[in-house]
C-alpha cells in the first residue's frame, strides 16, 4: 500500500478512536471512581492498531492486541466505579481492531466506528427495551423465529419431495417463516401505535393470524358491549384487508405464474376491502379503544398447523388433479377454503410447478377457496355477533368477494 493509502488509514483510525472515545469520556465520570479509559486512550489504541498493521508484521499486530487485553484486564481488576461492566474494555479492544482494519479498508472501519458509537450511546434505550419493554414471551418468540429462519430453513432440501406429491419442503417452510414474519410485523405495529387506533388496528394485526377468528372474537365483544359494536365491525373488516394482503404474499412466494393470473383480483379485492373498512370507521364509537397489551408476536401452533394443513391439502389436491382433472381440484379448494383460505390457495398455486395445472383455472380455483372462506366468516359473524353485526360485516365481505371475481368474469 502506498503512503497516501496509509495516511488515509491512519486518519480514519484516529477519527474512529476519537469518535468512540468521546462517547466513553462522557461515561467515564470524574475523581478516583472514574472508569478505565477516555478519549485519549481510545484514540491512541486505534492509531496503535493502524500503525501495527501498516508495518505488515502480523506478530506485531497480535502483540499489540495481547498487550491491550492485558492492560484492560488489569484496569478492570482495579475498577472502583459504580458500573463494573466490561463494555469499555470490549469497546477499547474493538477500537484497536478498527485501527487495524483502517489500513486497507478505511470505509469499513469508519462505518463500523459509527455503528459502535451508536450502540454505546444507546445504552439507556437498549436497557429499557431489553428489561422493561421486551417481555419474556416476545424474547422467546424472537428466538423461535430465528431458529425457524436461520437453522431449520437452510437445512431443508430444495425440490419436490418424492414421498409427498407437489410439496417442496424448503418452499413450504419458507412460507411458514414468511407467515410468522408477517404476523410479528403486525404485532409490532400494534404495540408501537398503542391503543389510539383501537379495534381497527387490532383487527388488521389479528387478521394476519386468522381473519375468521378475529371476526368471531369481535362479534362476541360486540354482543357483550353494544356501545363498541361499530368499532368491532371496523376491526372485522380490517381483518379482511389482512386476508387479501396475505393472499398476495402467498401468491408471490409460491407461484409467479399464479401471481400474474391473480393480481387484478387481488388489487380489486384490496381496494374494496380498504373502502369497506374505511367507511366503517365513520361510525366508530369514540369509546372504542383496545389496550395494546404485550402478548405473543405470532402463533407458533397456528404456523405449525398451517404447515401440516398445507402439506396435506397440497398432496391431496395434486393427486386429485392427476386422477380426476381440474373440476375436482376446484372442489377440493372449495372444501379446504372453509378451514384456511391461504393453505387452500397455496396448495392450488403449487400445482403448476409440479406440472398439474395452469391457465385461468388456477385463478378461478383460488377464488372459489376465497368464496367458501368468506361464507365461513359470514357464518361466524351471524352466529356469534348477532344479526346486526353479521349483516354489516357480511355486506363488507360480499363487496370484497364480488370485487375479486369481477376481473376474472369480465376477462
Amino acid at each position: 500500500m502506498g503512503s497516501g493509502g496509509t495516511l488515509i488509514g491512519l486518519a480514519t483510525a484516529l477519527g474512529a478512536g476519537l469518535l468512540i472515545g468521546v462517547e466513553r469520556e462522557r461515561r467515564k465520570g470524574r475523581g478516583p471512581d472514574r472508569a478505565l479509559a477516555g478519549v485519549r486512550t481510545f484514540a491512541l489504541a486505534a492509531v496503535a492498531g493502524a500503525a501495527a498493521r501498516a508495518t505488515e508484521q502480523p506478530l506485531l499486530v497480535a502483540a499489540g492486541a495481547a498487550l491491550l487485553v492485558t492492560l484492560a484486564a488489569i484496569g478492570h481488576s482495579h475498577d472502583r466505579s459504580r458500573d463494573p461492566g466490561i463494555t469499555t474494555e470490549v469497546a477499547l479492544f474493538l477500537t484497536y481492531l478498527l485501527g487495524v482494519v483502517a489500513i486497507g479498508r478505511p470505509e469499513l472501519a469508519a462505518g463500523s466506528a459509527v455503528v459502535i458509537t451508536i450502540i454505546l450511546a444507546s445504552r439507556g434505550s437498549l436497557h429499557r427495551f431489553a428489561v422493561d419493554t421486551l417481555t419474556e414471551s416476545e424474547l422467546r418468540d424472537g428466538l423461535l423465529f430465528s431458529g425457524a429462519a436461520l437453522v431449520i430453513l437452510p437445512l431443508l432440501p430444495e425440490g419436490l419431495a418424492p414421498w409427498l406429491p407437489a410439496v417442496n419442503p424448503r418452499r413450504l417452510w419458507g412460507l411458514v417463516v414468511l407467515f410468522m414474519a408477517v404476523q410479528a410485523a403486525g404485532y409490532v405495529a400494534l404495540r408501537a401505535a398503542g391503543p389510539r387506533l383501537g379495534l381497527a388496528l387490532s383487527g388488521l394485526a389479528s387478521g394476519l393470524v386468522s381473519s375468521t377468528a378475529t371476526i368471531a372474537a369481535l362479534g362476541s365483544r360486540a354482543r357483550r358491549d353494544p356501545a363498541v359494536s361499530a368499532a368491532c365491525v371496523s376491526g372485522a373488516l380490517f381483518s379482511t384487508v389482512a386476508t387479501v394482503l396475505l393472499l398476495g404474499v402467498v401468491a408471490a412466494a409460491v407461484s409467479a405464474q399464479g401471481l400474474r393470473q391473480l393480481w387484478p383480483s387481488l388489487l380489486a379485492g384490496l381496494i374494496a376491502a380498504f373502502a369497506g373498512a374505511a367507511l366503517s370507521l365513520r361510525r366508530r364509537s369514540s369509546a372504542a379503544t383496545l389496550e395494546a397489551t404485550a402478548g405473543r408476536a405470532f402463533n407458533l401452533w397456528h404456523a405449525a398447523g398451517f404447515a401440516i394443513l398445507l402439506s396435506a391439502v397440497t398432496a391431496i389436491t395434486a393427486l386429485v388433479a392427476k386422477f380426476y382433472g381440474q373440476p375436482s381440484v376446484t372442489l377440493s379448494a372449495a372444501f379446504a377454503g372453509f378451514f384456511d383460505v391461504h393453505a387452500a390457495a397455496a396448495s392450488v398455486l403449487s400445482l403448476p410447478a409440479a406440472g398439474f395445472m395452469a391457465g385461468p383455472a388456477l385463478a378461478s380455483s383460488v377464488l372459489v377457496a376465497v368464496t367458501t372462506n368468506t361464507l365461513s366468516k359470514m357464518a361466524a359473524a351471524f352466529s356469534i355477533g348477532g344479526w346486526r353485526y353479521g349483516l354489516r360485516v357480511s355486506a363488507g365481505l360480499a363487496l370484497v368477494v364480488a370485487a375479486m371475481w369481477a376481473p376474472l368474469l369480465w376477462s
